[in-house]
C-alpha cells in the first residue's frame, strides 16, 4: 500500500507504512557532496552486496533507522472506510451484497460523498461475474435512476487467477491509470479449483497473490465472498473458507441480518490499520440502497500537529517552494520544537502533509549538513 520515497512522489493514491515495499536509505545523493562521501557510498553498497551474498544474513533495521525513512501512504478511497488493498465484502447469499458493490463503485466513479463520508474519485471495475448486463441496467436505473458516468466500467466474465485475471487487470488499468477500485463479485468465480482449495495455506496464498497485485498498483481490490451457516462468537470467523483468507486480506466487512426478511441490516469492519466499526444500514425498499441509519462509533482523526499545521500555513499555492535546514525552518515559522526531532517528524507525516496539504517533502543530505525541501503540488 505504502512506497517507500527517494523523490517526490507519483500522483496515484492508497494507505498503509506497515505494507510498504523493502527498506532502502531515504537518503538522495548530492551531486555537490566532496569525493569522500562519493568513495563512502560505493563502499557502503560494496559492503551490502557482499553481506546479501551470505545465506546467514538476515537484513534488518533499526527503529533509528526506521525513522530516517520516508514512506508515503495514499490516502482513502473512501474517508475512514475503504482505503488502498486488498479487502473481503462477505455476506450470506441474496442478502444485498450486489447491491452494495453497485453504491461503492458509483460513488467512487463520481466521487461523490457515501453516507457522510468523503470519497476520492477514480475508476472503477466491476466485475459482475454472477450477473449479465441486462440484470446489472435494470439494478443500476433502480438505483440510480438516468445519472451516468463513464468512469465506472463492467464485465461480466473473465479468467481465473492463476490463468490470465491479473494480465487482464493490468492490462485494464494501463488504459485507466486513475483506477482506485476494482471489485470482483465474487471471489469463488476466479480462484482456481484445486484439490485443497480449502486449506488454509491455499486460501491464503490466494488472497497474497491478490494483495500483491493491489499493492503493485496501489488499487483498492475488493473481493465479494459468502458466509458459511455456522454461527460464531466472533462474526469474521463466519466467513467461508478458512482463516487464511482474511488472514491475508488487509481487512473485511460482514453485512449480516437477524432476519433475513428485514430492510435492517449491520455492517462490520475489520481492518489493519483501521478502526473496528459497526453501522447500522436500511434498505431503501424503493432503490433497494443501503443508506446509514447510524455508526456506534465516531471516526478517530489524527490530533493537529502545531508543526504540521505551521508548515501548511507557509507553503501555499503562492509561496509554493522552500529549501533550507531544520534550524532555518524552526526560525522562519516561529515554532519551539527540538531541532533533532524536526527531519523524523516531518519523515512521519510526509503523507499527512501531502494528502491533506498537497504539499511535498523531500530531505537530502549533503556535505553541509540535512537539507530540507517543501513543493507545493497543484491540485
Amino acid at each position: 500500500m505504502t512506497e517507500e520515497k527517494k523523490t517526490a512522489p507519483n500522483s496515484s493514491v492508497g494507505a498503509d507504512a506497515e505494507q510498504s515495499g523493502n527498506y532502502t536509505n531515504p537518503i538522495i545523493t548530492d551531486l555537490n557532496c566532496d569525493f569522500n562521501n562519493y568513495s563512502d557510498n560505493i563502499s557502503r553498497i560494496q559492503i551490502e552486496m557482499l553481506r546479501e551474498m551470505d545465506p546467514t544474513y538476515l537484513r534488518t533495521v533499526s527503529m533509528a533507522e526506521l525513522y530516517e525513512n520516508v514512506f508515503y501512504s495514499n490516502p482513502p478511497l473512501i474517508d475512514g472506510l475503504l482505503y488502498t488493498g486488498t479487502y473481503l465484502f462477505v455476506g450470506a447469499p441474496k442478502l444485498g451484497k450486489s447491491f452494495f458493490m453497485a453504491q461503492l463503485a458509483y460513488h467512487v466513479s463520481t466521487g461523490t460523498s457515501f453516507w457522510n463520508y468523503s470519497v476520492r474519485k477514480g475508476t472503477v471495475l466491476y466485475l459482475a461475474l454472477e450477473d449479465d448486463y441486462q440484470r446489472l441496467q435494470k439494478r443500476l436505473y433502480r438505483m440510480f435512476g438516468t445519472e451516468s458516468t463513464d468512469n465506472l466500467f463492467f464485465s461480466v466474465t473473465s479468467k481465473q487467477l492463476g490463468k490470465g485475471l491479473t494480465d487482464q487487470l493490468s492490462s485494464f488499468i494501463s488504459k485507466h491509470p486513475d483506477t482506485a477500485l476494482v471489485i470482483i463479485d465474487t471471489l469463488q468465480k476466479v480462484r482456481e479449483a484445486s484439490g485443497e482449495s480449502f486449506s488454509y495455506g491455499n486460501d491464503y496464498d490466494i488472497i497474497s497473490q491478490l494483495k500483491e497485485f493491489a499493492d503493485r498498483h496501489k488499487i483498492c481490490l475488493l473481493l465479494v465472498h459468502h458466509t458459511r451457516k455456522q454461527k460464531s462468537d466472533d462474526n469474521f470467523d463466519m466467513i467461508s473458507g478458512t482463516n487464511g483468507l482474511l488472514g491475508a486480506a488487509d481487512g473485511a466487512f460482514l453485512l449480516h441480518k437477524s432476519k433475513r426478511t428485514s430492510n435492517e441490516a449491520v455492517l462490520e469492519v475489520s481492518g489493519r490499520d483501521q478502526q473496528d466499526q459497526k453501522f447500522h444500514l436500511m434498505r431503501n425498499t424503493e432503490t433497494l440502497a443501503w443508506e446509514l441509519e447510524r455508526a456506534d462509533n465516531e471516526l478517530w482523526k489524527e490530533p493537529p500537529d502545531p508543526l504540521i499545521e505551521k508548515i501548511a500555513e507557509f507553503i501555499t499555492a503562492e509561496n509554493s517552494e522552500w529549501v533550507g535546514t531544520a534550524m532555518e525552518l524552526v526560525d522562519k515559522i516561529k515554532i519551539e520544537t527540538p531541532i533533532n526531532a524536526v527531519t523524523k517528524k516531518l519523515n512521519v507525516n510526509a503523507s499527512r502533509l501531502l494528502n491533506d496539504y498537497n504539499i511535498i517533502y523531500k530531505n537530502s543530505r549533503t556535505h553541509n549538513g540535512r537539507r530540507i525541501e517543501f513543493h507545493y503540488k497543484s491540485k
